[in-house]
């Protein structure tokens, strides 16, 4: 018997560890990639039975991925089951959230430059799953008297009045998806009654002489020439002005130089107040 083992032999026992030791590496290594690949969703904690993920899917808990932590792709995207679409509000929260998620319900580019609080310091929000889930919370248009919901539609995702570079009345005439601007200041005026205050009058004492109280979050929806000439005569057009009093309108007996029956609105909203009055002017008061 021979000595020596045929090479052939030998190379083909050792041909399969070889293999083996090459094909372990790269089978890691896609399994690497597909894990990188892998979307994990951020969800929407507040309610009991539902929850929201950031493609826009609603779903209850039970249903959630285990790992993505994604609500099933079944069923509608972006649903706004149980909203309003002119006034954007909703009677769930989730629902909010799904609704505002649409891009075409909130442009990113106004989403982003909304601030999370009023003070100056305050940061804004980091995408518009933030936004939305942040809005759909708390907005203090939906509230009457702060402690009080104007109704069952209290979970408001519109893009607010305090926003960086867009005032609340240019979003709506250039994201209006529903109709005219006007249509949708009605109906973020639902509840709110529209009262013309006599001469020197504020608004607070015009609203409590009515029994009610004034809503200073709902006077940037009035202070705009379209809305006053609705309840106003305007005779000496709608002008530009600086005070705590508009929007108002100039009475006809007051002196030249204040523009007799014009109407006024106010370019700085944060001058905007229920308890400002002029002794020669009557104000457009909201209510409720």
């Amino acid at each position: 018997m021979s000595q020596f083992r045929n090479p052939l032999h030998v190379d083909l026992i050792l041909l399969p560890l070889f293999i083996l030791q090459f094909s372990l590496p790269l089978s890691a290594i896609r399994k690497d990639v597909s894990l990188q690949q892998r979307h994990y969703c951020r969800t929407t904690v507040q309610g009991r039975f539902f929850l929201t993920d950031d493609n826009g899917h609603v779903c209850d808990a039970f249903s959630v991925d285990p790992l993505s932590r994604c609500c099933p792709g079944e069923g509608d995207q972006f649903s706004c089951q149980g909203c309003n679409l002119v006034s954007q509000c909703c009677s769930s929260y989730e629902f909010c959230v799904s609704c505002c998620l649409n891009p075409a319900m909130t442009p990113k580019e106004l989403a982003l430059k909304v601030k999370i609080a009023k003070p100056v310091t305050a940061g804004k929000y980091g995408s518009v799953f933030d936004f939305c889930a942040g809005r759909c919370r708390h907005s203090s248009e939906s509230v009457v008297h702060e402690n009080a919901y104007l109704s069952e539609f209290h979970h408001c995702f519109s893009i607010p009045s305090n926003s960086s570079g867009c005032q609340e009345l240019k979003c709506l005439r250039a994201y209006s998806m529903t109709g005219p601007s006007s249509t949708q200041l009605e109906a973020r005026l639902a509840g709110i009654n529209i009262i013309i205050g006599r001469q020197g009058e504020s608004c607070d004492s015009a609203c409590k002489s009515s029994g009610q109280s004034c809503v200073p979050n709902k006077l940037a929806l009035l202070n705009q020439c379209e809305v006053i000439q609705k309840y106003m005569s305007c005779k000496g057009a709608c002008l530009s002005s600086i005070g705590a009093d508009q929007p108002a309108e100039v009475v006809e007996d007051a002196p030249r130089n204040l523009n007799p029956g014009a109407c006024l609105y106010t370019r700085s909203q944060s001058s905007l107040s229920c308890d400002g009055s002029h002794r020669h002017t009557r104000r457009l008061c909201p209510c409720a």
